[in-house]
């Protein structure tokens, strides 16, 4: 686990540029790093690396890396757990390794396969690789986008890194704000890949190589959810016990491969299934007490631990908890937009730093269950959706009496709850399965001054899907997986140079998935259903089988208490009018239903990242405090 950056350009840039960018990556890497600039023609090439050793921690491990002929010189971060038997074959192939680094590997792999070699990593990584004899860069991201990596390119400069402060100390950058994008932010609380926060600067999408040459990129897909979805789902898994034995295999091989670090290890245990699966097939294959590592909360409302620690207690784990309260959450909040970059407002953002924190007390790498919801229908938001698709066409003939008829005038908002407002505004084909945004009356477009972005995802039409769960599951898996929840995970873990593995999402999971008829992952209201019935071979149903929770905190009361006096800096007039982004009439209607306790959940989101939206342009464009 790394932190990576570099740069193309014509200027002669320096070292010392190159290590200034590679120096805001130091969390990501403190145990050693490396920084090179290699001219080719007119060209300048940078390549510089923060590394957190996990495999090999010699010098030998050092990066920026070089082949043996010293035509590919690459910086990687992340983990590479198939890169023995990638060794071995390539062994066999006639080339020899100086280290026992998955980084070698990959530099090998490049040379025999070119960027087919992508296709044959099972891991997680951001990759950049030089290759001087044909003078082009190529960056890589992991099928699900686990690691992060973005990119900048204006007037003929190239400048990628894994972190966009990395690339914000590019002497020849231009921060400015692309206000498209911000009301999806305001309902989302995350900027969508391919986009970021800043014009001509983009995230590469996750599946994808990107190949800059003469000025000129090139990006192609290696891996693409919807194409596996639609060639896999043909060739089904019908027998359920058969489907449970080899997911479990599956599961196994992939803790299994999650495990090999040359330092210490544990896994996060929240009480739940995913986590609680990944722990206990940790703990059975794994020759003594592993550590685990959970958080209590002082508001029973959100405090899982005691269910954590029954489980840590059955599978004899050496478990530790921290007992957490409100300040220790709301201290946190200022330090969002330092390790996130760009505007991110999922809450549970604070909540994770915190585990984070102490996992990194005593282990430097920790399992995490990520993945689990979006592969095998998990989220809440599922089980809406089977009635929303039968009740469909009954919203849309309402929908036409209301648009087409005298009762144009009707209001819906007063003679309708927001659910079934949502069914009836619901009549994009594109955008069926996000139905909620219709219950906030386009608040999120409103509220933002530029109306040119659209706030939902139209891609449900390459879904050819009749399943709206299934519809949802794959959007979720394209978007709401790497953009908020791995995002969340790697920025909260890397604050305190912690590596987390997610064994869920190894790519032959998610593709097995793929196999599995849709009742073996919802069946009357069961959600989850084998990945349910897998975790109770290892754990007691009577210990695991409960609503779900999640890592949820009070924001709106935070708004109100807590963080009150910055929320009314971060709304007066003068503030608003001079960034020229919000509308500040409506800002002010929806803070004041906060104050008088008349907001909605969903309106008290939009407020939170309107919140930490103000929270990060303090700190990056221009500070309001």
């Amino acid at each position: 686990m790394c932190g990576i950056c570099g740069f193309i350009t014509k200027d002669p840039y320096n070292l010392n540029i190159l290590e200034k960018m590679n120096n805001t990556l130091v969390h990501r890497g403190p145990d050693d790093n490396g920084s090179e600039i290699f001219k080719k023609d007119d060209f300048y090439f940078g390549l510089a690396q923060s590394r957190l050793s996990i495999l090999d921690l010699s010098e030998m491990g050092h990066q920026p890396m070089h082949s043996n002929d010293s035509n590919v010189s690459i910086v990687f971060n992340g983990e590479i757990y198939n890169f023995i038997e990638l060794r071995e074959e390539l062994i066999a192939i006639g080339y020899r390794f100086r280290s026992n680094t998955d980084t070698e590997v990959i530099i090998s792999a490049y040379q025999e396969w070119g960027t087919d070699c992508f296709n044959r990593l099972n891991g997680m990584f951001a990759i950049a690789i030089y290759d001087k004899s044909k003078n082009e860069l190529i960056l890589a991201r992991d099928r699900i986008g686990k690691k992060p990596l973005y990119y900048y390119h204006k007037l003929g400069h190239f400048v990628f890194a894994s972190e966009l402060k990395a690339i914000m100390k590019y002497p020849e950058f231009v921060k400015e704000i692309r206000k498209d994008v911000i009301s999806g932010y305001l309902y989302h609380q995350y900027i969508s890949a391919p986009n970021t926060i800043f014009k001509d600067t983009f995230k590469l999408e996750p599946g994808t190589f990107l190949v800059y040459k003469n000025n000129n990129i090139n990006i192609q897909k290696y891996w693409d959810i919807i194409d596996k979805y639609m060639d896999l789902n043909n060739k089904l898994i019908t027998d359920y016990k058969q489907a449970k034995f080899e997911l479990n295999n599956l599961m196994i091989d992939s803790v299994s491969k999650r495990m090999i670090s040359d330092v210490p290890l544990g896994s996060f245990l929240s009480g739940g299934i995913d986590s609680s699966l990944v722990t206990a097939i940790a703990q059975s294959v794994s020759g003594k007490p592993i550590k685990t590592y959970s958080i209590g909360f002082e508001d029973p409302e959100y405090d899982e631990s005691i269910f954590a620690n029954e489980i840590a207690n059955y599978l004899g784990t050496q478990h530790t908890v921290m007992q957490i309260n409100t300040d220790d959450m709301v201290n946190l909040v200022e330090s969002i937009p330092e390790y996130y970059d760009e505007p991110f407002a999922d809450a549970s953002q604070i909540p994770t730093m915190l585990v984070s924190q102490l996992a990194r007390r005593d282990v430097t790498v920790a399992l995490s269950g990520d993945g689990g919801d979006e592969l095998f229908c998990g989220y809440n938001i599922y089980d809406k959706l089977p009635l929303a698709q039968k009740i469909d066409r009954y919203g849309g003939f309402l929908h036409y009496l209301l648009e087409e008829t005298k009762m144009k005038k009707f209001n819906l908002n007063d003679k309708f709850p927001s659910s079934a407002r949502a069914v009836v505004l619901n009549r994009e084909e594109r955008t069926k399965t996000q139905l909620l945004y219709h219950t906030l009356d386009d608040l999120p477009t409103k509220l933002v001054r530029d109306k040119s972005c659209k706030v939902l995802f139209y891609a449900e039409d390459k879904f050819p899907l009749d399943n709206w769960q299934m519809r949802r599951m794959l959007l979720d898996m394209q978007t709401y997986l790497p953009e908020d929840i791995l995002t969340k995970v790697d920025r909260a873990s890397m604050k305190y140079s912690l590596e987390a593995r997610c064994p869920i999402i190894d790519y032959r999971i998610i593709e097995f998935s793929f196999q599995l008829p849709h009742e073996f992952k919802y069946y009357k209201g069961c959600k989850k259903r084998i990945l349910k019935d897998l975790a109770f071979d290892y754990i007691p149903s009577r210990l695991l089988d409960r609503p779900k929770r999640g890592f949820g905190v009070p924001i709106d009361t935070w708004l109100k208490t807590s963080l009150s006096y910055n929320l009314k800096k971060f709304s007066e007039r003068t503030t608003i009018m001079k960034q020229g982004i919000f509308d500040y009439e409506l800002l002010s209607e929806l803070i004041n239903k906060l104050y008088e306790n008349k907001s909605t959940d969903l309106e008290n989101r939009v407020i939170w990242s309107f919140y930490v939206f103000q929270l990060w342009y303090s700190k990056y464009i221009e500070s309001i405090l």
